[in-house]
């Protein structure tokens, strides 16, 4: 575990899928902390895969491969490559392992870096077969609700850098989406109130790059903390039915298949494509704001 620090905020990060474990400022804990009565992990990064593909196969030039929801790399030890007081990145490349479940030669870079109030979360993904590579990679960031108190309904806000004609997608079975079913997003005053029954559905997947901001505001409509993206869709998700302390704002470059799809990766929905020898480079930013 490495711990990276400055002046207004400290960061945790864990080799066990270079998974960021911990948010510190203003003198307490901004990211989940992973008790399993609720969900086990803390800011699972997503790859080759967001969510489910359907019956956990998928086909790649007509061979069938199995692959859980999420992807492997979320599961495996990165190597540390690099370090220093603001920045510290991790590195897992492609092995006899990894090409039984996703046939694809590539090296995944992840970085974490520091600067006020803001983490700056790296990714690179780089092509080394030869080969056009196919991929997903995706975030899943927890944040503890602000002053949560569980026998209270009310959660807080979203607040989204656009506040009218917002749509979002849902989860329809088996972990796959239904996209031919799209629901408004209502918002109060430019905000979504969130409570204990606003995802009883599953998570809200927003596409077609809607927002690129999403601000989680407080009971009070004060400003709490923000991500800022450039991925084409994002999910809020908090797990249903479970009064849950955390919510996530997952910013994605792709999405789980639609459901009863059995057509070739390639052709999924947001689908990434890469090159051979060339490198893809995305992320996001956290940043507090309270």
């Amino acid at each position: 575990m490495k711990t990276i620090s400055n002046s207004q905020l400290s960061i945790r990060v864990s080799p066990h899928g270079a998974e960021l474990c911990s948010i510190l400022a203003n003198n307490k804990e901004y990211l989940w902390q992973a008790d399993p009565a609720f969900w086990k992990r803390h800011s699972p990064v997503l790859f080759p895969i967001v969510g489910s593909v359907w019956d956990n196969e998928y086909r790649v030039d007509g061979t069938v491969y199995s692959l859980g929801q999420h992807g492997f790399a979320r599961d495996m030890e990165f190597t540390l490559v690099g370090e220093s007081t603001e920045e510290v990145r991790y590195r897992l490349e492609s092995n006899a392992e990894t090409l039984k479940k996703y046939p694809f030669a590539f090296c995944l870079e992840i970085g974490y870096r520091i600067q006020g109030k803001q983490i700056e979360v790296i990714w690179e993904v780089t092509n080394t077969g030869n080969k056009e590579m196919h991929f997903q990679i995706g975030a899943h960031p927890a944040f503890y609700w602000p002053d949560f108190d569980e026998a209270i309904p009310n959660r807080g806000f979203f607040g989204f850098d656009r506040n009218d004609g917002l749509s979002y997608i849902l989860i329809s079975e088996k972990g796959c989406a239904d996209p031919s079913t799209e629901h408004a997003m209502e918002l109060t005053d430019g905000l979504l109130p969130l409570d204990t029954h606003t995802f009883d559905k599953d998570a809200f997947i927003l596409e077609n790059e809607q927002v690129r901001k999403v601000t989680l505001y407080t009971k009070e409509k004060k400003p709490y903390l923000s991500l800022h993206f450039t991925a084409p869709v994002v999910g809020l998700w908090s797990p249903p039915a479970k009064n849950a302390p955390f919510v996530c704002i997952e910013p994605w470059y792709g999405r789980c298949d639609r459901a009863h799809y059995t057509g070739e990766y390639k052709d999924k929905d947001w689908m990434q494509h890469l090159a051979a020898g060339n490198t893809f480079k995305g992320g996001y930013t956290i940043e507090i704001n309270d």
